[in-house]
């Protein structure tokens, strides 16, 4: 049992405990006919919010007394599908900012405000699990609210997943990552001078490989190792690709001033073979 502090709403509350201190709670009725000081016993299936500091609690509390609850509805349904398909748990910050940002959003369409996504390709193309659950959430906004917003919206809400998907301290977040892997690709059209085809088996690999790198990258754990067994093997079998995989570490080094193992350029290579080959 734990004890409300405030009642935000039926399924939104803020409780103290002795042992973690205050959080919000979000379960089905748990607010409903509740007054500060009175206990409530938790579900197995409720969710948690613990802020990460003070600040971040005050942001939500405000911002769920302020609006109206069907909007962390969504979010909670969202997350719920998105946890679901992706397999994981994610951030408890995304209830704070993919419920504002929804919020925002229908704000926006309702005075005519459209703000176009400058990496909407990249992020349907490079995360398209996020987007389909961009999608869906778009599809819940206009089901729960009568509010149809354009489909720029599934690449934010898709930007918000991504980043929930990261630790705390991740040094990685989706616009950083789309940046990247469009750098990336484009290098290896210009140099390989082949089209992707995004619905092929070695592009979706392609895409996962470097959604790796990327987190690699950006968090300095590359992979490195003494033997450059593979490297070397590849100089003969595949030059072309690993020319153009030499190309990509020079951009990187240039741009971000990272040291590049041998053995990240000979999987890139790989890659880049397989995507530039004819065949599945």
């Amino acid at each position: 049992m734990v004890q409300i502090k405030k009642v935000l709403n039926t399924s939104v509350v803020l409780v103290e405990d002795d042992s973690q201190g205050d959080y919000i709670v979000l379960q089905k009725g748990i607010g409903y006919g509740k007054k500060p000081g009175q206990l409530v016993a938790l579900d197995s299936d409720c969710k948690i919010y613990l802020p990460n500091d003070e600040r971040e609690g005050d942001l939500l509390l405000d911002l769920l007394g302020t609006i109206p609850p069907v909007y962390l509805k969504i979010t909670q349904l969202v997350v719920d599908e998105a946890e679901r398909v992706l397999g994981l748990k994610l951030n408890e910050h995304i209830y704070l900012a993919l419920t504002d940002h929804i919020h925002f959003a229908v704000s926006r369409m309702e005075k005519g405000l459209i703000i176009s996504n400058r990496v909407f390709w990249e992020l349907k193309t490079f995360y398209p699990r996020e987007f389909e659950l961009g999608q869906k959430c778009l599809a819940l906004v206009k089901e729960k609210l009568g509010v149809t917003l354009p489909e720029d919206e599934a690449a934010n809400v898709a930007f918000h997943i991504v980043n929930a998907c990261k630790e705390p301290d991740s040094q990685v977040d989706a616009l950083r990552a789309v940046k990247l892997i469009s750098k990336v690709q484009k290098i290896i059209t210009y140099t390989m001078k082949c089209e992707f085809d995004p619905t092929s088996l070695h592009f979706a690999r392609f895409v996962t490989h470097m959604q790796f790198f990327v987190e690699r990258f950006f968090n300095d754990n590359l992979m490195s190792s003494e033997d450059n067994f593979l490297y070397l093997q590849l100089q003969n079998g595949y030059p072309q690709a690993l020319s153009c995989a030499e190309k990509v570490r020079a951009q990187l080094i240039h741009d971000y001033d990272k040291k590049i193992p041998d053995e990240e350029v000979a999987y890139l290579a790989i890659h880049i073979g397989r995507l530039c080959s004819k065949t599945e």
